[in-house]
């Protein structure tokens, strides 16, 4: 009798984090589609070599595939990506198409297919510029099979999957300077390879609604205290917050940089710096506005015994995403940091340009009081 040996209770998520372990660490991915496959390869390293090797592969059949907001950047109105053709998979051309600041669109933009949108999202999920080259696998075409492979539907599928596929993995109590009552909950899931920390502040009554807040985990804020922005203000004053209240619980997710992930973060930081607000910086780069996602903080809540909630925040999507997951959100309540020479234009582009509620001039009041 023969046995199979199954590693996995979901072998398409399986696949879809095989391949994006793959596409960052810049070895191209074949996704299977269906209409046929593609071998696709992230932009950030491609150097000549690999240009070679894929333009000998493409046969002059290769097209570089740009999200909408960078071909906005172009100098193109549209709202859905599109993609170019690549006769030659010329490095130079690519670079400026994907990377330039002063790059401009040179050659008639075609809709994509459903192996472009897959593609997009694969390097989306890996937290890498989403510019992607992409090449049609015709019959006859031999293959490394050492490849990762995934279906083109897993891609589409995986972050409702991973929403639901939350799991606790360790938890213990963590004094907090001012606020020694607070315990550490680590769930695996959520957004795919990462973790994240649920820490819950003194003894809420979960039976009541509780006091919450959502924080994206912000590197340089958090732990260096960037006057950029309010991030490490609001976590601090969060937790200080709701020690001197009735407890509370604040999730820490991973979702760096607006969820383009910390590279990517830098990389809008040096366009802010040359002049770019935080929104352009990103369109730029080839982001909308924001690529985070909530569902699966609702379902962490949801995982803790957590139903009613007072949220901590000054972002309407946060309070629209856990009142559509199910949780009744009873009130919400503004995070104010210090305003800083450096972080004003940041908090007016959020409150100007995504709809934060953010009083600046009432914050420069109280800051010039003291």
């Amino acid at each position: 009798m023969r046995l199979t040996l199954s590693l996995s209770d979901n072998p398409a998520t399986t696949l879809v984090e095989r391949a994006i372990m793959e596409f960052r660490s810049a070895r191209p991915v074949v996704i299977d589609g269906l209409a046929g496959s593609a071998l696709v390869v992230g932009v950030e390293d491609l150097d000549e070599a690999m240009s070679a090797e894929i333009g000998a592969v493409a046969g002059g059949h290769a097209h570089l595939v740009l999200p909408a907001a960078r071909l906005r950047r172009l100098g193109l109105d549209r709202d859905v990506p599109g993609r170019v053709a690549l006769p030659l998979v010329d490095r130079s051309r690519v670079e400026s198409l994907a990377l330039k600041v002063d790059g401009r669109i040179d050659a008639p933009v075609r809709s994509v297919d459903s192996l472009d949108e897959e593609a997009l999202e694969l390097a989306r999920l890996s937290l890498v510029l989403p510019a992607v080259l992409v090449v049609p696998l015709a019959e006859g075409i031999a293959i490394d099979g050492s490849l990762a492979r995934v279906p083109g539907e897993a891609l589409r599928g995986y972050r409702r999957a991973k929403a639901a596929d939350l799991k606790i993995v360790s938890r213990a109590p963590v004094p907090l300077d001012g606020a020694p009552t607070s315990e550490f909950v680590v769930f695996r899931g959520g957004e795919g390879l990462r973790d994240q920390v649920a820490i819950i502040v003194g003894r809420p009554d979960l039976s009541k609604p509780v006091t919450v807040r959502l924080h994206s985990a912000c590197l340089t804020g958090d732990l260096f205290g960037s006057l950029k922005c309010d991030c490490g203000d609001q976590l601090r004053e969060t937790v200080r917050f709701m020690a001197q209240s009735e407890g509370g619980i604040l999730l820490y997710l991973d979702q760096e940089g607006r969820g383009n992930g910390i590279a990517n973060k830098i990389r809008a930081y040096k366009l802010q710096s040359q002049g770019y607000d935080t929104y352009d910086a990103d369109e730029v780069l080839g982001f909308e506005a924001d690529q985070r996602r909530f569902d699966f903080a609702a379902v962490m809540l949801k995982e803790l015994g957590v139903g009613k909630v007072r949220l901590m925040t000054n972002n309407p999507e946060k309070i629209a995403a856990l009142a559509k997951a199910g949780l009744e959100v009873i009130s919400d309540h503004r995070v104010l940091g210090r305003p800083t020479a450096e972080n004003v234009s940041y908090l007016a582009a959020k409150r100007d340009r995504a709809g934060h509620y953010i009083d600046i001039e009432g914050m420069l009041a109280c800051s010039n009081k003291d």
